[in-house]
């Protein structure tokens, strides 16, 4: 029998207290308490939804390979030549070679790197029902030796050397035959039990497959059929019947999501576990004729009938994903909310400046990870002021009571006065570093101006698209990002724009209006922490926001710095609140103690 020693090369340790900081795993027991502990990760209990980058071209009826929904390939679809490719890095797709027959309802297996795209339709007189099969290597198409029939709607799954085709509708019928591809030759094997159309299909190989869903003229089936090499098996149903749904996986973890059920478009996901299928998260929108690529755990869905717009993609992140969460960290020692709106520092070695205590301060606090301490304060005292950079080198610009142009660089140790802003004002939001900032939109009523510090001068540069106020910012001169805040008059805004360093371009928005937050992280990952009124984060991916775990003090007109991964909350309103003084540091992943029931 397997022992804890044997296993973990240690003996269960003995503490009077829990241990400070346990290891992921580690398992000891408490003398006090007389229980038995271990330390376990948090992960989230089901699979999510996400926006993911959108398509170049929307279209439906398309094809799709990949491991993940950080590399799939797009292709196909009914947007007239019907050939189009598309390259997905995880966040953007980009247009690569295009196949060399273009057309609709075909089948797609492998890798961003490696696909096979077959069979397929076209429906421009006359209709054609294509039975070609076409090579993918990374860059362009070949076309190898086709199918034994032309169809439409087929179902698919493997790989470019191992690779299955069944069901689908040959013009005349719908059929359940099935072909297997070696990588050189497809061959005739035995049919689908139930004939069928616009099959789902998962599975690793032409050894190793499943057969879901689909439609024989007006009946829509819920049937699942496993292929084990020789013959097709009828195992437990979907949930929802239909056809046309996005489809991923393996023999035993595979997902289905959305579809048409004959009546509606569907936006249902269900996961089947090698014996039957459970419903969870739902997709945020309905459609069926989808592209899909990737795992049980890790898919993206794109394009689509009924979807909107039809370029839209949304990726799934299967149950398991680490949970973020939120502690205590040292107080203030100076209660105040309206501080410097952009970072300067990381979560174990942070600076905040200015603010309203009330009234105006010019304080300035250092933190170590654990304690505030007072430093050196600015010359001139004021609020909603933006900064930039680092604990040893900051620079904090404008404010706000009245409007303020003044510009300070920390060294440090002092602040001086350096040159002004071109546009006095505050209420705005800063990213950058001391040589290298920008300060973003502001003012009340607002500007859309924007104004980049290059070490020594401001500069106007272009403007954002929305102008806001009370926004907030992170990233750098060359790829930043603005989210967030309020318009003239009083309107919130979820608006998010991105910086590449010469213009402002408009992407996902939050998922929720919010105003008087703060941000941390780069352009491609982000936190959007606390707003009026409310305890809200939301995490950016580089291509959408999604609500992670809320601030355990709700507060507004707070500050923020960090990573994505360690991040720090810090001050904020009503004031005077708790929140006023309050420090929280986030992890991008948390554990908790369990005790193990010994009876």
């Amino acid at each position: 029998m397997a022992t804890y020693l044997g296993t973990h090369g240690s003996k269960i340790q003995n503490y009077t207290t829990d241990p400070d900081n346990p290891n992921t795993g580690e398992v000891w027991y408490n003398d006090t308490s007389n229980a038995l502990k271990f330390q376990y990760a948090n992960v989230t209990a089901a699979g999510s939804w996400r926006t993911g980058g959108s398509l170049n071209t929307g279209r439906a009826l398309l094809a799709g390979a990949g491991a993940s929904s950080s590399a799939a390939l797009m292709f196909g679809g009914n947007d007239g030549p019907g050939g189009q490719t598309e390259l997905y890095n995880g966040s953007s797709y980009s247009e690569v070679n295009d196949l060399n027959t273009g057309r609709d309802a075909l089948g797609g297996v492998g890798i961003s790197t490696a696909a096979l795209a077959f069979a397929g339709y076209k429906d421009v007189p006359p209709d054609t029902f294509y039975a070609n099969t076409e090579l993918w290597n990374g860059s362009n198409w070949t076309e190898v030796n086709d199918l034994s029939a032309g169809r439409l709607g087929v179902g698919s799954n493997g790989t470019t050397t191992s690779a299955l085709g069944y069901g689908g509708d040959t013009g005349p019928a719908q059929v359940g035959n099935t072909e297997s591809y070696n990588g050189t030759n497809w061959t005739e094997v035995n049919d689908l039990n139930q004939a069928r159309v616009y099959v789902g299909g998962a599975g690793a190989s032409n050894t190793s497959a499943l057969a879901f869903g689909g439609n024989n003229g007006g009946t829509y089936y819920a049937n699942t059929e496993t292929w084990n090499g020789t013959n097709w098996t009828e195992v437990s149903d979907l949930n929802t019947a239909r056809r046309a749904m996005g489809a991923e996986g393996t023999q035993t973890s595979a997902i289905a999501a959305a579809g048409y059920t004959g009546t509606a478009n569907s936006a249902n996901t269900e996961l089947w576990n090698g014996s039957a299928w459970t419903e969870t998260t739902d997709m945020s929108d309905n459609g069926n004729s989808v592209g899909s690529a990737g795992s049980s755990t890790s898919t993206i869905i794109s394009g689509g009938n009924g979807r909107s717009p039809t370029a839209s993609s949304e990726e799934f992140i299967g149950a398991g994903a680490p949970v973020g969460a939120w502690a205590t960290g040292g107080s203030l020692n100076t209660g105040r909310q309206y501080v410097n709106v952009g970072g300067a520092g990381t979560q174990t070695a942070a600076l905040t400046f200015g603010g309203s205590t009330p009234p105006l301060t010019a304080l300035t606090e250092a933190y170590n990870g654990t304690n505030w301490t007072a430093v050196n304060s600015l010359n001139t005292a004021r609020y909603t002021l933006g900064g930039a950079g680092t604990q040893t080198a900051a620079l904090a610009f404008g404010g706000d009571s009245p409007p303020k142009d003044e510009t300070e660089l920390w060294n440090g140790t002092n602040w001086t006065e350096v040159n002004n802003l071109t546009d006095p004002r505050g209420y705005g939001a800063g990213l950058g570093t001391s040589t290298a900032a920008l300060f973003v939109s502001g003012d009340y009523p607002t500007t859309a101006n924007v104004e980049q510090w290059n070490g020594t001068n401001w500069t106007e540069v272009n403007n954002v698209n929305t102008a806001a106020y009370l926004l907030a910012a992170a990233g750098t001169t060359s790829a930043g990002l603005k989210f967030g805040g309020r318009t003239t008059p009083g309107g919130y805004l979820a608006n998010n724009e991105l910086w590449n360093g010469t213009n402002w371009t408009e992407v996902n928005d939050l998922t929720t209006p919010h105003a008087q937050l703060s941000g941390a992280g780069t352009s491609t990952a982000a936190l959007a922490i606390g707003a009026w009124p409310a305890a809200n984060v939301e995490e950016w991916n580089g291509v959408s926001w999604a609500e992670v775990a809320d601030l355990s003090t709700a507060r507004y007109s707070l500050g923020g710095t960090g990573t994505t991964s360690l991040a720090l909350a810090f001050a904020g309103g009503p004031s005077p609140s708790a929140g006023a003084i309050a420090t929280e540091e986030w992890s991008g992943s948390s554990t908790t103690t369990k005790t193990v029931s010994t009876d």
